[in-house]
This record gives C-alpha cells, sequence and structure tokens, in this order.
C-alpha cells in the first residue's frame, strides 16, 4: 500500500466476514465477526457497513455463508432464494446490493451441485473484494487527472476505504491526486445526521496524512464564495441510466452551489453502481430512516420531544449539474446517458 492507503476495513477469516464497525469509529476500532447472513444484513441494515461499494462485498460474502447454510438441504436452491431476498431487503437505495446478491444467486444456481456452489459463491466473494481494490486505484488514475495542482477539494459523506473494499471512490481519486504530487486541501462535510464526513472521512485523512479541514454542511456554501474550493468530488449510491445520481442526503444541495459558483462537480462511482433499467433519477427509491437519527446526535436530545421529522437518507443530483463520472474504465462526461452506456461496453476511455 502506498502511505496513502492504510485502511482496510472488510477482511475474511476462519469462515467468517470480519467488518470494522463504523458506528463505533472514531472513539473505538471494534471489529465484528459475524458467521450467519441474517447478521450480515443486519450489519448492512444498522450501518456497521455502509457506502454502495462495500454494501455489495458485504452482500456478496452473506451469499456465501447463506449457501453454506442452506447446503445440508434437499431444496438448498429455493432456500438461497430465499435469502437473497432478506439479504436485499436490508437497504433499498444503494444498487451494489441487489447487483451482488443477484449476481451470487445467479452464480450458485448455475452449479451442478451444492458443493459446487459453496465454493464458487465463496470464490468471487474474495474476487469481488480484490477487484473493487483495483477498480478504485484504476478510478483514481483517472480522476486525479482532473483536480486541480494545487487548491483545495469539498467532499461529502465518506468515499473511501471504509466505503469500499479498500482505496476509494471518491476518496481515492484524492489519494491519487496526493500521490501523484499535487498539492490538494480538502474540506470534508460533516455529513448530518450520520457525521460520516466527520467521523470517517476525517479518521481516514488524518491516518493517512492528507491536509484537510472539517466544516459543518451549512459552511460549503460560504467556502466556496470565498474561492477556497476548486472542486467538489463525491460518490454515488446508484446512478441511473440518464447519469442522475443518488448519494448522501445534502449532496444535491453541494451540486447546485458548484454551479452557481463555477466549480466543476464530479461523482466519482464504479460501473456497477449505474442501473442501466432505471431511466432517470425519478425512479430512484430514497430511504427513509429512523427519526431518531435526527432527534439525537451522539445519544443525545436535540430536538422536542415527539417533533415531526423527515430523515431521507439520499437526495438524487440531476445529470445536468454533473461535470463528469469517473469510473474505472474512464470518465464519462456529457452527454451522460450514452458516455455511461459506452464505458459500460468497453468504447470509450479517457
Amino acid at each position: 500500500m502506498s502511505s496513502a492507503d492504510q485502511i482496510r476495513a472488510i477482511r475474511w477469516e476462519e469462515g467468517q466476514l470480519c467488518l470494522l464497525d463504523q458506528r463505533q469509529l472514531p472513539q473505538r476500532e471494534i471489529w465484528l465477526k459475524l458467521g450467519d447472513y441474517r447478521a450480515v444484513a443486519e450489519a448492512i441494515r444498522q450501518m456497521v457497513v455502509r457506502g454502495a461499494p462495500a454494501i455489495g462485498i458485504a452482500a456478496a460474502y452473506a451469499m456465501a455463508l447463506a449457501a453454506s447454510e442452506v447446503s445440508t438441504h434437499a431444496d438448498w436452491r429455493a432456500r438461497l432464494r430465499r435469502a437473497a431476498e432478506e439479504i436485499k431487503a436490508a437497504r433499498p437505495t444503494a444498487v451494489n446490493l441487489a447487483w451482488a446478491t443477484d449476481r451470487q444467486l445467479a452464480l450458485a444456481q448455475s452449479a451442478s451441485t451444492v458443493n459446487q456452489a459453496v465454493a464458487a459463491v465463496l470464490q468471487a466473494a474474495h474476487d469481488l473484494l480484490r477487484d473493487d481494490i483495483a477498480d478504485n486505484q484504476r478510478m483514481g488514475r483517472y480522476g486525479a487527472e482532473l483536480l486541480p495542482a494545487e487548491g483545495g477539494v469539498l467532499t461529502h459523506c465518506n468515499t473511501g476505504s471504509l466505503a469500499t473494499g479498500g482505496y476509494g471512490t471518491a476518496l481515492g481519486v484524492i489519494r491519487a491526486g496526493i500521490s501523484a504530487g499535487k498539492q490538494l486541501h480538502i474540506y470534508v462535510d460533516e455529513t448530518r445526521p450520520w457525521l460520516q464526513g466527520a467521523r470517517l472521512t476525517a479518521w481516514e485523512l488524518q491516518r493517512d496524512g492528507i491536509p484537510f479541514h472539517l466544516n459543518a454542511d451549512s459552511a460549503a456554501a460560504h467556502l466556496m464564495q470565498q474561492r477556497l474550493v476548486h472542486a467538489v468530488i463525491v460518490g454515488a449510491d446508484r446512478i441511473a441510466a440518464n447519469g442522475d445520481v443518488a448519494n448522501k442526503i445534502g449532496t444535491y444541495s453541494l451540486a447546485v452551489l458548484a454551479q452557481y459558483h463555477r466549480i466543476p462537480f464530479y461523482v466519482a462511482a464504479p460501473l456497477s453502481t449505474v442501473d442501466f433499467a432505471m431511466p432517470d433519477g425519478d425512479g430512484i427509491v430514497i430511504e427513509e430512516r429512523p427519526v431518531a437519527e435526527v432527534r439525537q446526535c451522539g445519544g443525545h436530545a436535540v430536538a422536542p420531544e415527539g417533533v415531526e421529522v423527515r430523515n431521507p437518507a439520499f437526495d438524487v443530483t440531476p445529470a445536468g449539474l454533473i461535470t463528469a463520472i469517473i469510473t474505472e474504465r474512464g470518465v464519462a462526461y456529457p452527454e451522460l446517458r450514452a458516455a455511461l452506456r459506452a464505458l459500460a461496453e468497453g468504447h470509450m476511455q479517457v
């Protein structure tokens, strides 16, 4: 690993999936060992693991655990289908969850025997973890070319090693820029209500020695107005076929601000995050999370008891506000629908 790539949060050990519990960071580094697919699904639901690529990898391993569990039953194929539905129900917005689960299910169903199925899905999960890191590193190299030689880069939520198999998507682009010698200073939105920026991105950047400031979400406009921000880069949980992007709540606001201040707005995500069956962002289901996440902060009440709450976990940024989408196969520029399709078919690269 390079000096700006020190973190891994998912590993497989002795038949169990080991996850760094991201709810506990930065105060404590606690690893959970999960040997049951239901426990992995609950870990996804409870945000022990989060970030679209990491959720997909965890789901792939959940299917490996499920295949092993059902292997002693004559109706193992039907049982595995039911397990797949349980896993996919954990969170609805991130497309990688269903993508990885369905891919594992198809692989298992095509096996001649249950033992072959168990071995195949476990190996596929290992391959997905390895390939995700390699894809992120390629994505980083493509994206680094778009960043300024020096200046401020603002990012939202967490898109680093904690959100992926390793290295990261948007944060991977930042890591690659730093490794290439660019003099970048990162501005990190705290990202309410789960504070993924404050708790996770700040933790990663501090561990890797990358210069940054943490800021309140509401300070982003001021930072742009003061000409401290020269690029915005975020990740994605689902990208529609036309290039509309669903990402952590607050992303859409940043895109509007960036357009007003004439700052490039980049999205970094693997092509597996593109849902070509979804024509545009209007069809993306937005997860509404528990009201306590907004009523409380760190377990302490910050709002009157019983107050009504809206807590959408994501919003959708229209394609027209996006300068480019950076993938592991190259960079898609508007018109994004055609560009993303071309990348998926291997017809275009930077």
